[in-house]
């Protein structure tokens, strides 16, 4: 699953019905993100918590689409459970989850580790997160061990930044960004298109060596 590769389409049933990939996805972004198991711990605050910030996603035209290797029945029950946990989520619980019991997604999206992989009877998917752009390419990859949860704040905030950097090609998004911060402009572009570019202003950092590479602007 290298960056820019297409995510290819697939059929599969999930806790809202059977959905066929690119029909389901429309025009919208996709986070698409495996967990290890139902009925566990870790993976009940994370399902719950990406529940509760559905609308921050549904503003950025985003959708969710959850995936384990347990049968449909166990997810359907175990929703129950999120909701009861997290009783800020509202309404009914907001994005399908994906049944794959014969984890034939899981091989072909690489959703399972290393030690796992050629051991059908036990793999379980890690925590594998994937941004997928409307026209189906993998833009993004996260991959949690089961130990670690996952920052939905994170996932908020790389979306901001692809889809900010799709609008405007001319720049990046340095560490730590956050919308309204500054942002970095590539070193492909040229002085003299600065002003066209950027009309509301350029800062430029001088450095040791004499090169001027690390030009920011809030102008986006």
């Amino acid at each position: 699953m290298r960056l820019n590769s297409v995510i290819p389409n697939f059929k599969t049933e999930t806790t809202q019905g059977p959905i066929e990939f690119y029909e389901w996805q429309g025009n919208s972004w996709v986070v698409l993100f495996s967990h290890p198991a139902d009925f566990t711990p870790v993976c009940t605050t994370e399902l719950g918590r990406i529940a509760v910030h559905q609308p921050h996603f549904e503003r950025r035209n985003v959708k969710l689409l959850a995936h384990s290797v347990d049968k449909l029945k166990d997810h359907v029950d175990w929703v129950n459970d999120i909701k009861s946990y997290c009783r800020d989520i509202p309404g009914a619980f907001p994005y399908p989850i994906i049944a794959d019991p014969n984890r034939t997604l899981a091989v072909q999206l690489d959703m399972i580790d290393e030690d796992s992989k050629d051991d059908p009877e036990t793999a379980q998917t890690v925590r594998a997160l994937y941004i997928i752009s409307p026209d189906h390419r993998l833009r993004l990859s996260m991959h949690y061990p089961t130990s670690t949860g996952r920052n939905v704040d994170e996932m908020l905030r790389v979306i901001d930044s692809l889809q900010l950097v799709d609008r405007k090609p001319e720049i990046a998004t340095p560490a730590n960004w956050i919308p309204g911060e500054k942002v970095m402009i590539l070193p492909t572009v040229k002085d003299e298109d600065l002003p066209k570019l950027f009309p509301k202003g350029v800062d430029k950092v001088s450095m040791p060596s004499g090169k001027v590479y690390v030009r920011t602007t809030t102008d986006y």
